[in-house]
């Protein structure tokens, strides 16, 4: 993810509600995808310095500070684009929710900032209701059934179902969520991750079912069509295949092709918004300056797909060498702890292209 520029020429951050320097007003405007500053004109509207429209806040923004996105003066809807998504918010009765919602929507936020600049489609349930997006942040329900001591009643699994994504709000608690990745012997479990990996169940509907691409899918990542409850008593029962690490890109993905799939596609978001922030920064390893892979082109050629994956994952590699040999200087866990596999790396393939395929027929 890129950073931003304020009217008086202070960096801004994807998050930022407020410049630091000047104080003024900030709100992502996402048909821009622009961060901009915000002053009022003489008849208290609020005017955008970076294209001179008028907007208003969200009514998450104003109400509940828990989004900082921007809806057009002549949109009769009170939320942004971002908040129509969310179906379901958590209970605000109780205050501590209201932290975890932000952290909630902000995690939405910097997947949908990626679906954005990848051109993919972004359409409500309410718009679309069999191929909408929508998200619901739920808590598990606790009773006291033994004086002071509390039992889960129903537990919220995580997870995507015709469209609707659900995020247990645990996730977005550290240290509910640290100990989750401990208990479940995970190297890599992140909010931002969980908003990805459910976002390529919802896109295989929307780019891979019944299209012309699910041949190559089942040739790449297996057959789709195999039982998901057996193999996902299986996987928790047995633990993943001994040989994981020489095909799938974690040990997840080893349970089942959709999962394989999801576990790949989040991988790829986590790479083309980290090699956006290494651009942005002008980062380079070996003097080789890293890429933007979210520059839109209007080249979509065979050629060009090809060339842009290998300097892609070229740039990948030597990032996250340096990425990991940092976090070890600090005595911390590498910041990318996977080794990607020809066989994954085939599935990365596979998804760049499915994605600058769709590009291209949005294009066209």
């Amino acid at each position: 993810m890129k950073t931003f520029s304020c009217q008086c020429g202070s960096t801004l951050h994807f998050a930022n509600s407020k410049c630091v320097s000047c104080s003024l007003l900030l709100g992502f405007i996402p048909d821009d995808q622009q961060l901009s500053a915000f002053t009022k004109n003489r008849n208290g509207q609020l005017q955008s310095s970076s294209n001179g429209l008028l907007y208003r806040q969200c009514k998450n923004y104003s109400q509940y500070d828990v989004c900082n996105w921007m809806v057009p003066i002549q949109d009769s809807h009170e939320l942004c684009v971002s908040c129509r998504l969310t179906e379901v918010i958590p209970n605000l009765s109780d205050p501590n929710n209201i932290k975890l919602w932000f952290r909630m929507e902000q995690g939405k936020r910097r997947l949908l900032y990626t679906l954005l600049k990848l051109n993919l489609p972004i359409i409500n349930r309410t718009t679309d209701p069999i191929s909408g997006l929508g998200f619901a942040f739920l808590q598990n329900q606790v009773e006291d059934e033994y004086g002071n001591e509390l039992t889960v009643k129903n537990y919220v699994s995580t997870g995507h179902s015709a469209g609707l994504i659900t995020i247990n709000l645990d996730e977005a608690d550290s240290a509910s969520r640290i100990q989750m990745r401990e208990m479940m012997e995970e190297r890599y479990r992140t909010l931002v991750g969980h908003f990805r990996h459910e976002s390529g169940h919802y896109f295989w509907d929307r780019l891979i079912k019944n299209s012309p691409h699910q041949d190559g899918f089942r040739a790449l990542f297996g057959d789709e069509r195999l039982d998901y409850a057996n193999a996902m008593s299986q996987y928790y029962q047995d633990g993943p295949a001994n040989n994981w690490q020489n095909v799938w890109i974690s040990a997840y993905a080893s349970m089942h092709p959709w999962e394989d799939w999801a576990e790949t596609w989040a991988h790829y978001l986590h790479m083309v918004d980290t090699l956006e922030t290494a651009n942005d920064f002008q980062f380079s390893v070996s003097g080789n300056m890293v890429a933007n892979p979210l520059v839109n082109t209007d080249d979509y050629s065979q050629t060009y797909t090809a060339s842009s994956f290998t300097h892609l994952f070229n740039d990948w590699c030597r990032l996250t060498a340096v990425l990991n040999a940092l976090n070890r200087s600090m005595g911390m866990d590498d910041a990318y702890p996977f080794v990607i596999s020809i066989t994954a790396l085939d599935k990365l393939r596979f998804i760049h292209e499915i994605i600058t395929d769709d590009n291209s027929e949005i294009g066209a």
